[in-house]
């Protein structure tokens, strides 16, 4: 009976295959999910050499890949033994951590949610005010992590219950309320019912350092950043990737990725949507909270200031840039964003970092071709060839390059109009200009766009070397969204995300 019940679910609908046939390859497929079909062949494949390096670097387990990324980074304190160096890498460990949290509601769940670093903020004062002297309470971290990692999730939680129903743009601005309701809070806490409870802008001092299985971790050691806070920072990157992967295999995962396909769908198909929503918010919430706590331990101090909205934007950005929804894609954009910042802190550094990416941008754009030679060729005698002029004309207007760079800060001072001092006009008329050259190079087509990417790469190196290199921390962002743009625009789905499934 068994066999005749399957012979019965298999057969064809009576009609199906003349109907899949009349109109021949045009046909409909009677009978056949043709969204479901198409799966393998609407996800995002790389062509050529790269796509073939990606399909077998896929085959190598998950965890193997995490022991890896771990152990390299582990040993990075083994190979310098700057303080500076180790205080990045712990940096670089905190974004992994806010990477992951943000993954959850954004990659996972589909919201929105532009309130994420308050949580952070939550976990920091929490820490602070549950082991330091300002209430005279300190709590033993083995008591007060996981203690505050449930208050993170609570907060989460009741943020999630009035923006539940919310979508989109309406769940972003109740969202943006909720970080700018903390930072309100935490700058005027210092008079909050009578009393002193966040220390307003001041921030809370003197918090207590970790302690682990009855040992203090000092936060230095002879002046040196102690490495102790990496390893345990690493430590629960560890635990939640781990817990977090298994989440995402679990039924609540897949509900997670099916709200944020189509909520609507997911609510029709009988999925808790809003319960769904709550969770998200929860889980990253808490994975927030529980970073705040090494943020705090190490600094020994919370202030406002720390969790403002460009850090909200920085972990957006790494979010995006390694693949929202994956979990792989999110540690990679963290390490590149956070070894991009500390890069375009030096001018020397930055300078060479501009000008390589313009070069690749242009090889990515052009490859190996007569059009590439023309272009860089045609930028270097256009620049020799104005500097030229203007060296003639007044000496002082090339005069004032210079600085950190190496070989290419000495080519940059005979190539680029560098003005000994610059007026306060030069700053916004070469935005403008460069803004506009850009937009009129989207509209042109064949050898006249050729012809005017030439001025458009010499004016974007004047404005780099006029405006941008004297204004290092706004450049930094500048910089960040100009590569975030170039890749959204070859990889719209990040580094190692995949294109959502659509019928077409």
């Amino acid at each position: 009976m068994s066999g005749g019940y399957d012979d019965e679910l298999t057969r064809p609908l009576e009609g199906a295959l003349e109907a899949t046939t009349s109109e021949g390859p045009t046909s409909p497929a009677v009978g056949r999910d043709e969204w479901v079909a198409r799966h393998g062949g609407n996800r995002v494949q790389r062509g050529g050499r790269l796509g073939t390096l990606e399909e077998r670097l896929r085959i190598v387990p998950w965890w193997a890949w995490l022991a890896t990324f771990t152990a390299l980074f582990a040993l990075l304190p083994v190979v310098s033994d700057s303080g500076y160096v180790r205080r990045v890498a712990f940096d670089i460990a905190i974004y992994l951590l806010l990477a992951l949290g943000l993954n959850v509601v954004v990659g996972w769940g589909g919201l929105l949610d532009l309130g994420y670093i308050a949580f952070y903020g939550v976990g920091a004062y929490s820490y602070a005010l549950l082991s330091s002297d300002h209430f005279g309470i300190h709590l033993p971290t083995i008591v007060s992590i996981p203690l505050i990692v449930v208050i993170g999730a609570c907060v989460g939680f009741l943020v999630g219950l009035p923006s539940r129903r919310l979508t989109g743009d309406y769940l972003a601005i109740v969202s943006l309320f909720f970080l700018q309701l903390f930072l309100t809070v935490t700058t005027n806490g210092d008079d909050l019912f009578g009393r002193n409870v966040t220390g307003g802008a001041n921030g809370l001092l003197n918090v207590d350092p970790l302690s682990l299985f009855g040992h203090e971790l000092p936060v230095s050691k002879d002046g040196i950043f102690n490495v102790a806070y990496l390893y345990v920072v690493l430590v629960a990157f560890v635990v939640v990737y781990v817990a977090l992967r298994f989440v995402n295999l679990s039924r609540t995962g897949r509900a997670w990725r099916s709200l944020r396909e189509d909520a609507l769908a997911a609510e029709v198909m009988g999925m808790p949507v809003n319960w769904l929503k709550l969770m998200s918010f929860a889980f990253g919430a808490a994975i927030a909270a529980l970073t705040g706590t090494f943020v705090a331990a190490l600094n020994a101090s919370v202030f406002p200031l720390s969790f403002s909205f460009p850090l909200l934007i920085t972990i957006y950005t790494m979010v995006i840039l390694g693949g929202a929804g994956s979990q792989a894609g999110v540690v990679i954009g963290a390490v590149l964003i956070g070894v991009l910042l500390e890069l375009l802190r030096d001018p020397g550094d930055s300078r060479v970092l501009f000008y390589t990416i313009i070069v690749l941008g242009l090889v990515a754009a052009f490859r190996l071709s007569k059009r590439l030679a023309v272009v860089l060729a045609g930028t270097a005698v256009f620049g020799l060839v104005v500097h030229s002029i203007a060296g003639a004309v007044d000496n002082d207007w090339v005069n004032g390059a210079g600085g950190a760079g190496g070989g290419v800060s000495d080519f940059m001072a005979n190539w680029v109009i560098v003005p000994t001092d610059t007026a306060s006009w030069v700053a916004p008329v070469s935005y403008i200009s460069l803004v506009s050259l850009a937009l009129i190079l989207t509209l042109l087509r064949g050898w006249a766009r050729l012809a005017l990417l030439v001025p458009v790469l010499y004016l974007a190196a004047f404005v780099w070397e006029n405006v941008m290199l004297s204004k290092p921390e706004p450049t930094r962002y500048i910089i960040l969204g100009v590569l975030l743009i170039g890749l959204m625009i070859v990889r719209p789905s990040g580094l190692l995300g995949e294109k959502r499934v659509e019928i077409v």
